[in-house]
């Protein structure tokens, strides 16, 4: 069952990926972008880590709402108004719980990735952060049902999850950027691979080893 205590480890291990990645998020950012990602991002999920194992909230939906709200301060960048978005669809999908499943929490991520595309006006092959996150999350969906209940079949689902996110955010080396600074010069994006999609590629990996780690 996915509880609190989830959320904590989930993403403590996300937050130490993007404190190892700082400087590279930094570096990806530089090209086409102001270079701060790695900072906001290594900021934005040390706060939301803290807020998790802090909170007196077990109510999932609550931890993820007020914990929004911690990441957007903590991330004061465009990436970070994102990332709240995606923590406010989790939110509304999973309000009034302690505890679920683990195919609804994939449904919950899905939300999440859901509610980022509809407030971002974005989609898939725009060479944004989405390019990792919609493939990481259809792959823990269409398994989840059936991985339920095994361990290790769980932890294998995570660990093709967070493949499949990392095959999309490789992806974007091929893609012309539509948002941002970056669609200002979208021909020169081509063969650049998009730091915002290496975030979400690094949430997927963070959330897969924090099940290997237990």
């Amino acid at each position: 069952m996915v509880t609190k205590d989830t959320l904590i480890s989930v993403t403590a291990s996300i937050s130490a990926l993007m404190e190892t990645n700082r400087d590279y998020l930094v570096s990806l950012d530089q090209v086409n972008g102001d270079g701060d990602l790695g900072i906001s991002m290594d900021d934005g999920f040390r706060a939301l880590a803290a807020h998790f194992s802090q909170a007196e909230d077990t109510d999932l939906g609550q931890l993820l709402r007020k914990g929004g709200k911690v990441f957007n301060e903590a991330a004061p960048s465009s990436l970070g108004t994102i990332l709240t978005f995606g923590l406010m669809g989790m939110a509304k999908a999973l309000k009034g719980s302690d505890e679920v499943d683990f195919p609804a929490a994939a449904e919950a991520l899905r939300a999440g990735v859901q509610n980022i595309m509809d407030k971002a006006e974005s989609k898939p092959g725009e060479k944004t952060i989405i390019d990792a996150l919609v493939p990481g999350a259809d792959a823990l969906v269409a398994g989840a049902a059936q991985a339920a209940g095994d361990a290790a079949a769980e932890s294998d689902l995570l660990g093709a999850a967070a493949e499949a996110a990392a095959a999309g955010s490789e992806s974007t080396k091929e893609m012309e950027a539509v948002h941002g600074r970056a669609a200002y010069s979208a021909a020169r994006s081509i063969g650049v691979l998009d730091g915002g999609s290496v975030v979400g590629r690094l949430i997927f990996e963070g959330i897969a080893n924090s099940r290997q780690s237990e």
